[in-house]
């Protein structure tokens, strides 16, 4: 099979060595066009040497193009690398593989020229490296796209804790204002956010306001009630503030049972009742006035 017998690439790329460098960074550069800004030649040009390297090592240990085998370990890594470090700095998955697919057409012209008195000898090469480098390129827009999606991930998760602020309203009491959509993944944010905050802060009353929370439906209250759950496990009372009557409708439509949890119009009343709970008793100071001269 034309597959087992040995190719030459190894030694054809060492042999113009020089020349594929230049030419693939040029290639790269035009390619890549205004996104070139946001990587600087220096680091191309290393990144581009320790591929070549690592690419003619691979081939003399393994012809085969199986990719997946110990024999091509360092060059994933390489390409991980690159992939990942041009994910942070901006690029997309096409530029990303251009870093490889860019390759092709300065190894194509090095091949047709060592085999030109060669037609199948040089059909044979060009099919062994167009499939090599059509690999090594799908696996680099792989590891770019898994790079993408830990960083959403991360970001995300980021976002979440950040929209979920527990503030001290007064002492032994917290305030947990939720925004936007609580579905399972925040939830579970919010309950060890809310958990952590009423440890540290040895509140006693915890008001879960959901006046910015645009729906509730029966996995929302869920959620709810098991926040509260939690948090009465540690020996802080809930309030839940913000029942529109819109929401209160909805809920009793939905037969959603909030019995024995303490519910409030607005994040006012909530704190009031609170205080009460609290024995604590605010008044209004009254000013004296002062006569305006007649």
């Amino acid at each position: 099979m034309a597959e087992e017998r040995k190719t030459h690439l190894p030694e054809i790329l060492k042999k113009h060595e020089a020349d594929l460098l230049a030419e693939w960074i040029r290639e790269q550069l035009a390619s890549i066009g205004p996104a070139a800004t946001r990587l600087s030649e220096a680091e191309l040009r290393d990144q581009c040497r320790q591929f070549l390297r690592l690419l003619v090592e691979a081939t003399q240990r393994d012809s085969t193009a199986a990719i997946d085998s110990e024999d091509w370990q360092d060059v994933r890594d390489l390409l991980a690398e690159v992939s990942k470090s041009r994910g942070l700095k901006g690029f997309g998955s096409s530029e990303t593989a251009l870093f490889v697919f860019s390759f092709k057409k300065p190894v194509f012209a090095r091949l047709g020229s060592e085999f030109s008195n060669n037609p199948g000898a040089l059909a044979d090469e060009l099919w062994r490296a167009s499939i090599l480098l059509d690999r090594l390129g799908l696996l680099t827009t792989e590891i770019y796209q898994k790079s993408r999606e830990e960083i959403i991930n991360r970001q995300q998760q980021e976002m979440m804790e950040l929209s979920t602020p527990v503030v001290k309203l007064w002492d032994g009491i917290l305030a947990l204002p939720l925004i936007g959509t609580l579905d399972s993944a925040r939830t579970q944010v919010v309950m060890e956010t809310l958990l952590h905050r009423i440890v540290e802060t040895e509140a006693d009353v915890a008001i879960i306001d959901i006046t910015g929370v645009p729906t509730v439906d029966t996995l929302v209250a869920q959620h709810l009630i098991k926040t509260v759950t939690a948090a009465r496990l540690m020996g802080a009372d809930c309030i839940i503030s913000g029942i529109r009557p819109q929401i209160a409708q909805t809920i009793v439509h939905l037969g959603v049972d909030l019995a024995g949890i303490l519910t409030k119009a607005s994040l006012a009343d909530a704190f009031s009742l609170a205080l009460k709970r609290g024995n604590f008793v605010i008044s209004r100071s009254t000013a004296a006035k002062v006569a305006s001269p007649g």
